[in-house]
This record gives C-alpha cells, structure tokens and sequence, in this order.
C-alpha cells in the first residue's frame, strides 16, 4: 500500500510489520522439517511432541519428514505413523544418505507455511519451545528467529565441556565475519520466514548448513532474533552424529561464504547476475560518487535494488527507495528499519498509477540500470517526470554502446545499450533538458567485450566481480584518461515543465 503524500491528511500511513501481523488473523502456518537418519527407536515420540503443540500464534502445523536413507528401520517406521496423520504430515524418502543439508534442502522444496523452521529428531530440541520462537514473527517483524541453547534458560542440560567450547569458538568466528551477536550458530532450531528461505540457494549437504545460511541472511540484512530455549544434549554413546572434523568443515564454510556472496535463488542467470552486480562495493561507491552533486534533498529511487548506491546516498531530508521486486522490497525495508528519513514502497516505473500518490513530491528522481530494461521508455520518462517537481531533475545511468550488446545484455534484460544522442532524443520527448553527460567506468569496457563479444559469455564468475572491485581505488585514478568510451552513460536532465499529462 503506498499512502498519501496529501499533507492535509490526517490518517497515520500503514507500515508493513502492519500488513505482516495482519496476514496472519488466525496465526501463522508452521512448516517443521525434520530430518532424520536412523533414529528408529526416537523419531515417533519427537513426532508426537510435535502433534501437541499448541500456540495461539501457530494456526496450522505441516510436518515434513525427510528420511535421510536411513538403514535401521526408520523409513518404515515414519510412513506408518505419517499415515496415520496424513492430513499434517508427508514423508520424503531418500534412496541414499546425503547428509543433514541436503535432507534440509529436500524439505525446504515441499513446504507450503508461511514460516518455517528446522527440528532434529533425536530429542535434543523441545518443541514446546517453537510456540517462544514464532513471538517475535508476530509481534516484531523478524525474518529469522534463532533457539539459543546458550540465552538464559529455564533448564538444560550440562553438556561435554570441549564440545561446548567448540561451539562457542564457530559462534565467535562467525560472528567475526557476519558482524552479528548470536550466541548460539550451530543450534538446530532456527526459523524462517518461508518466502525469504526459499529465495536463498543452499550449497550445504552437512552440518555446515548452520553456518551457510547464517553468512546469508548477514549478508542479506535480515531481522534476526534469538529466544532461549532448553536443550536436552545427547552424549555421543546415545548416538550424537556430529564429530570434530564437522568443525573443520565449518571452519572452511565460513571463509567460502565471506568471499562469495551467494545469496539469491534466481528464476534466471540475469537475476543472479543483477545481484552480483549490486554487491561490488567499491564500485557502488564509486558511481554514488559520481551521482552525489546531482542529488537533491528529497529523493526516489526506482529500482533499488539491493540498496547498495542508497546506502551512500542518505541521510537526506527524504529518501524512499523503491522496488517491484518482493524480496528485494523485503530486504530494503530490514535497512529501513528505525531509519526515519528512509521510506520503503513498491513502485513499478511501467505502471503509471504507481505515481498517482507521488506526484511532483521529489527534486530528484533516481533511475539506474532500469531504462534500458523497461518495454516501452516513453511511459517510463512520463511517469519519472510526474514524480519531478518543476524545475527538479532526473538522474539515469543506462549501458552504452551498441557494439558491446551480447549475450550478457541479453540475460540482463536489455532493450538495447544507449548512445549520447539516442539518450538525449529520449529525454527531450520526455519532457526533460538534458544538463549533463558523463562517461562512466571506461575501465570496464575491454573487461564486457572480452567476456560477451569474444567468449560469448552470459555471465561474469564471482572472482572476477571480486577482483575488478578490488581495484576500484586504482581503475578511479586512471579511467578518465582511458581514450575509449565508457562502459555506462550518466544523464542528468531538468524537468522543463512541459504539461505532460495532457497529451498521454
């Protein structure tokens, strides 16, 4: 919902923890993957734990069984009393064991709730305790929820002393390279926000799952609570399956997944590649520098992305960064969170009744990476000139160079790769005055046409993104005496206060 910019209104604007809590009148459904390898003897009993919960903030529970290619039984004993209570529960049967990721990942893919969460079946975990881990959910807007085993608790049980210390040394260097304050990585409970789990790829087929996806949802800024909960520990002659070397693993999972950002499921190379894109810091840097004598004190964003060029750009009087995108329309507004001056809306530059609330509001509007994409641009400018104030501009970054056009463009989404005057003529049309033109990242050119026009390459490795980012502050020095054009174009036009509306 996008509210009124009508200063004579009075009604206070919804903020989306509303529509959140609001979702969810008779509360949430719970997905509980249990994955589970030979524990024939404990399975059912944790299964009928799971039958009784009862919490008024779980409305529905859906119980995902995923057998593991257990070899004691278990398979046959899960079917049975799965099929006793068909209308919550499905079994996943594996031929062969893969590991506790994998069996994850199988689960994740046949699940339908709105918010789920991972359950062991060996007892360790009290699944009394999931009714505490979906509160904040409901009453704070969380995206992930963690069951610390380490917070303060009513009860638990005293654990092996080295496996203990180990668990606090990967908490610690995990944190060390996510910059978060858990106190308990490798517990099992962990629960998420469906839509937000599904959209994260998952490499994982071990116990290195833990520290995966907590680099991930780092990386992706979401809301991450810990509540306390009990822990009843196995003692590994009970049949505890963790061992050192899992550590180890550990160890090398948190430095894989420091220098890789992996963090988007994508429908198609092009999506994954916008997100690589977006998180070349140095290079964002770079551009906002450019950007930043052009930008005015009340300012909209189209197409945000990833906030990486708005994080450079605030504070300022007013800021809203919008997006069509759900989860990137999600992760925004984690950044936005108890950031007055940062609004969060979903705009779509093609659809102008996207603009109805927004008319004349901005001295600037803010479009990058996003003309070059749309169907029709003449809509697009009609739209982004409503949004101008008179005599406010528009500021665009657009690909050039016809010649350069590949395979890349193509994944990306690409209408075409602008010229100087095919971009003037445009914003002429649109009603605007072009102020100025700049060539931007000149070094970046042999890099496109060597990977596009001579491999024929659809994407760039994540190395190579690291690397190029690296030497920013050397390429800064340098590109502007390169004797070639850039490889993108910024524009920088004033609304000249043609009536726009009348002909359209």
């Amino acid at each position: 919902m996008i509210p009124s910019f009508d200063p004579s209104s009075t009604e206070p604007s919804r903020s989306w923890e509303d529509d959140w809590r609001e979702s969810f009148p008779h509360g949430a459904t719970l997905s509980v993957i249990v994955p589970v390898y030979n524990e024939r003897y404990l399975v059912t009993e944790l299964l009928t734990q799971l039958l009784n919960v009862s919490s008024p903030g779980i409305g529905q529970l859906e119980i995902i069984i995923v057998d593991d290619g257990s070899t004691d039984g278990t398979t046959a004993v899960v079917q049975e009393f799965a099929t006793r209570h068909s209308k919550q529960m499905r079994v996943i049967a594996k031929p062969k064991n893969e590991g506790k990721g994998a069996a994850i990942r199988a689960g994740i893919d046949a699940t339908t709730g709105d918010l789920i969460v991972i359950q062991d079946a060996d007892l360790e975990y009290d699944p009394q305790d999931l009714s505490a881990m979906v509160r904040p959910f409901l009453e704070d807007g969380a995206d992930v929820v963690y069951g610390s085993r380490f917070a303060v608790s009513s009860r638990r049980r005293a654990l092996y002393f080295r496996h203990t210390l180990g668990n606090r040394i990967l908490t610690f260097l995990s944190n060390l390279i996510t910059e978060l304050n858990l106190t308990d990585v490798e517990t099992c409970y962990k629960m998420f926000r469906a839509p937000l789990l599904k959209s994260i790829p998952l490499r994982s087929d071990d116990f290195a799952f833990e520290i995966e996806i907590t680099a991930k949802i780092s990386k992706r800024h979401c809301r991450i609570y810990e509540v306390p909960i009990s822990y009843r520990g196995r003692a590994y002659s009970e049949g505890k399956k963790i061992r050192w070397w899992d550590g180890l693993v550990a160890l090398f999972t948190m430095v894989r997944f420091w220098l890789i950002d992996d963090l988007y499921r994508a429908d198609s190379v092009g999506v994954h590649l916008l997100h690589r894109l977006e998180r070349t810091r140095r290079f964002s840097g770079w551009l906002a520098d450019a950007l930043r004598p052009w930008i005015g004190d009340r300012v909209l964003e189209l197409e945000a992305g990833l906030g990486d060029i708005m994080h450079q750009l605030i504070p300022r009087d007013r800021y809203v960064a919008s997006d069509a995108n759900k989860n990137n329309l999600s992760y925004l507004r984690n950044l936005a969170a108890a950031k007055a001056h940062l609004e969060v809306q979903s705009v779509d530059l093609e659809v102008p009744s996207s603009f109805d609330a927004h008319k004349g509001a901005y001295d600037t509007v803010l479009c990058l990476n996003v003309l070059e994409r749309v169907d029709d641009p003449m809509v697009a400018l009609h739209n982004l000139a409503r949004a101008v104030k008179p005599g406010g501009r528009v500021v665009l970054y657009v690909p050039q160079g016809q010649r350069l056009y590949s395979r890349i463009d193509e994944d990306l989404g690409h209408r075409c790769r602008y010229d100087r005057q095919m971009l003037t003529q445009e914003l002429d049309s649109g009603g605007f005055l072009v102020e100025h033109l700049q060539d931007f990242n000149r070094v970046g050119m042999p890099v496109w046409w060597w990977n596009g026009r001579i491999l024929g390459r659809r994407d760039f490795s994540r190395w190579q993104l690291k690397i190029f980012d690296l030497l920013i502050p050397l390429f800064k020095v340098f590109d502007r005496f390169l004797p070639w054009p850039g490889l993108g174009l910024i524009a920088v036009a004033r609304k000249t206060g043609k009536d726009l509306d009348a002909g359209h």
